[in-house]
């Protein structure tokens, strides 16, 4: 697996081939490129079989760098470019967040399905609106919850859990911190009405992941708080943020997600998840094992049997875009259901809306 290790916005995870389609038989483009993650996007529907062949952003140097990773893929000079072309058949998109909706709409409305970075939305009032167009159009909107979905040590637990490795899920804890990176920033990760928040955007992926392994479908906030401690100069950034929810299961659920990850972490950010059974716990050490193992991917299992530790790296393999790719072709929800989607972004929307300010 290769990646950029030290800036969590350009961190695009890369896999080995396991194609699900033949060659041609699923066509997809890329379209507006503001945020790194779409090439970890197209990396794993490529690597699952798709075939990526348009790409539209009106920044030409977004463009041109794009192409250099993707070479021959053709440019469109529209977003409407792409949505005539009766091949494609979906659209992977990392736009500005307050703007993933809307353009969502329209690539559905134009009988494509949709392929989000996370967040997906910035506001409720935008979700709604999805909604009622994924009930219009038979359409679908994902969303790449990259925290999960592009971890193999992620997609090993979800197989722990599944098989009753550590009983009945109780409750996850989700530490989501990042390296803020700065002067790297474009202007609108500094603008609230743009990013949404930070347990809107970084949280979301926390939000997802609590549902995803404790088998949860809804969850009510219990407490939420964001606050701004160092960066005063960007007083609309929230470089910390925290909340706790409990499951309609009884599940409990905290997180912390923050933007103070220092310069000596050889990684972008420690990303951990801890899941708690009434029969065992894991530890997800997902992108280093600090001052220990500069790799990613570490599961710790602790069951009545003892103490276990498995590096899972290059063996648990990136599944979601091959399922994605056959949910689409096949109309089924084998990689992630609609309702889940959705239901991942009301929290993350809920939490931030409630969030206390601490000064």
């Amino acid at each position: 697996m290769t990646h950029q290790k030290s800036d969590g916005m350009n961190y695009a995870p890369q896999g080995k081939p396991a194609p699900v389609v033949k060659p041609g038989e699923f066509a997809f483009a890329a379209a507006h490129l503001d945020h790194g993650h779409i090439y970890g996007q197209c990396n794993g529907l490529i690597e699952a079989g798709a075939e990526l062949k348009w790409v539209y952003d009106p920044d030409p140097k977004k463009v041109e760098a794009f192409q250099q990773k993707y070479p021959g893929t053709h440019v469109a000079r529209s977003i409407d470019e792409i949505l005539d072309q009766p091949d494609i058949k979906l659209v992977a998109a990392a736009a500005i967040p307050n703007q993933r909706g809307p353009i969502g709409i329209r690539v559905m409305d134009a009988g494509k399905d949709y392929f989000t970075d996370k967040t997906p939305f910035t506001t409720l009032p935008q979700l709604d609106d999805a909604k009622v167009a994924v009930a219009r159009t038979a359409r679908k909107y994902m969303v790449y919850f990259s925290e999960r979905l592009h971890v193999e040590s992620a997609t090993y637990a979800s197989d722990l859990v599944q098989s009753g490795a550590i009983g009945r899920v109780i409750q996850v804890i989700g530490l989501g911190p990042h390296r803020l990176n700065k002067p790297t920033r474009p202007a609108w990760f500094f603008k609230k009405e743009q990013y949404g928040g930070i347990l809107c955007d970084i949280g979301s992926h926390q939000y997802e992941q609590f549902l995803h392994y404790t088998g949860a479908t809804d969850a009510s906030v219990v407490q939420a708080s964001v606050a701004n401690y160092n960066n005063p100069d960007t007083p609309e950034l929230e470089d910390f943020g925290q909340s706790t929810l409990i499951g309609n299961n009884g599940a409990t659920n905290y997180i912390r997600v923050d933007w103070f990850t220092p310069d000596g972490l050889g990684t972008w950010g420690d990303g951990r998840t801890i899941i708690l059974g009434t029969k065992g716990y894991i530890e997800l050490r997902k992108y280093i094992d600090v001052a220990r193992d500069k790799t990613g991917d570490h599961v710790y299992l602790v069951d009545d049997k003892g103490e276990h530790h498995i590096n899972v790296a290059g063996k648990a393999g990136y599944r979601f875009f091959g399922q994605l790719i056959l949910d689409c072709l096949n109309r089924t929800e084998n990689a992630m259901t609609q309702a889940h989607a959705f239901k991942a972004a009301e929290l993350c929307l809920k939490a931030q809306a409630v969030a206390e300010k601490i000064e």
